[in-house]
């Protein structure tokens, strides 16, 4: 069975191979056998191959953070799902393999008619995005959200959720390219990262503030969206795009009295809140309002042209069922 090891902490090209494996044992109680389809190469799956997140194992070992597949067997007890059901793959279940075996009590069938790829990203950016805008502020229809990183899996998804509760979005992007695109997923408002962008979004917002900010970027560009906020406002980190500290002014701690918050989707106080969002996730993506573009798709066997593609920039997925 071909897979994808990691030999080694480190640089990805170097310590990812392609091998052949044992196949899974059969299903056991309460477990299904999963033929994987595709399986995004995510941040978190780089930073597992870096040896800088939570989730590190024991090497040589197959990675892959998330997926989806059709369910090829069933144990004894399994009820929830049938053979021939689409389904994600678990959080963490080492999705680049041909197969897999994994627990069935979490698994529900999902919509045929979908494009698997799509389907492949909804495990991790859209209940971080759902999460995101439900945890930290109490949101009422009409008002304003404003996010970095808009173009990225979970800026999308923040979009789609929101315009789906009836918030309005303010959008920042490094690239002018992305700025009608985005508005025709439900972006309210798409600005570039400039000093001219911000000053654009201040007149728009007139007297409003939002009171929830959403950084994947750090640096300077989480420093202006604290400039965007109104007092008592809440900037939520998920990611550090940027690689660079957020500098928060002292002044917009003492006289804005802005909080911030770092955000982890396998903290273990999200664990039963993860489920309805991607089935809401589903939904968007069968109807058009959720989108992430795909900029290439390699087999397994080209996996350090793969995570080569990452490092240059796109989105990239593993297609794991290629011959």
């Amino acid at each position: 069975m071909r897979a994808v090891h990691l030999t080694a902490f480190g640089n990805p090209v170097e310590s990812l191979e392609f091998v052949q494996v044992q196949e899974p044992p059969a299903p056991g109680p309460g477990q299904v056998l999963i033929g994987v389809e595709f399986s995004p190469i995510d941040l978190s799956d780089l930073l597992v191959v870096h040896g800088a997140y939570p989730f590190r194992p024991s090497l040589p070992s197959i990675i892959g953070n998330e997926g989806v597949g059709q369910i090829l067997a069933v144990g004894p007890g399994v009820e929830n799902v049938a053979v021939g059901d689409r389904v994600l793959t678990p959080l963490y279940s080492l999705a680049w393999a041909e197969r897999i075996v994994v627990p069935a009590d979490e698994l529900f069938a999902l919509p045929a008619d979908v494009d698997p790829q799509q389907l492949a990203m909804l495990t991790i950016n859209p209940p971080t995005a759902g999460l995101l805008l439900s945890e930290f502020v109490d949101l009422a229809p009409g008002e304003w959200v404003v996010q970095n990183a808009a173009n990225s899996g979970v800026g999308r998804a923040v979009i789609a959720f929101a315009k789906a509760r009836g918030l309005k979005t303010i959008n920042i992007v490094r690239r002018p390219e992305l700025i009608d695109e985005l508005k025709t997923l439900g972006a309210d408002l798409v600005i570039e990262d400039t000093p001219e962008g911000l000053n654009l979004v201040k007149a728009a917002l007139g007297t409003a503030a939002p009171r929830l900010a959403i950084d994947g970027v750090g640096g300077p560009s989480a420093a202006n969206l604290i400039n965007l906020l109104g007092r008592d406002g809440t900037l939520v980190a998920y990611a550090a795009l940027g690689k660079a500290p957020i500098a928060i002014s002292a002044l917009a701690l003492i006289f804005k009295r802005i909080s911030v918050h770092g955000f982890f989707l396998s903290d273990p106080e999200h664990a039963a809140k993860i489920r309805p969002f991607v089935v809401e996730a589903a939904e968007l993506v069968r109807s058009g309002r959720l989108y992430a573009p795909v900029a290439a798709t390699y087999p397994l066997s080209a996996i350090k042209d793969a995570v080569a593609h990452v490092e240059r920039g796109g989105k990239v997925l593993l297609d794991v069922g290629a011959s």
